[in-house]
């Protein structure tokens, strides 16, 4: 349980930091929002490197099913944009891909 909610969490921390970017360049927004944008991306990164994976590229791999599934739920919750039935499935088929490439059983 830990280990989704790390990598809940991180896609929330580079989904924040990224909007704040979007913000500021696309919405004009004040350039102080890239300070907490930035925060939120250091905060992305060291939560990432709390993965139990073994490799840097099978977390980041697991994190991306993630990622998407929350970046639906973002364009929902903040931006009032409710996701489609092909989102949601291509959001499930992700998610599925992560958990095969998190939980396979693998040899030493």
């Amino acid at each position: 349980m830990f280990t989704f909610a790390i990598y809940i969490a991180a896609a929330l921390a580079e989904i924040a930091g990224c909007f704040a970017f979007w913000a500021w360049w696309r919405l004009d927004r004040s350039p102080l929002w890239l300070v907490p944008g930035i925060v939120s991306l250091m905060l992305f990164a060291w939560l990432l490197s709390l993965s139990p994976a073994d490799n840097a590229g099978r977390a980041f791999a697991v994190y991306g099913g993630f990622y998407i599934v929350m970046s639906l739920a973002w364009l929902w919750a903040v931006e009032g944009a409710r996701p489609d039935r092909f989102d949601l499935l291509g959001a499930a088929i992700c998610l599925a891909g992560a958990a095969v490439i998190l939980l396979a059983p693998r040899g030493a």
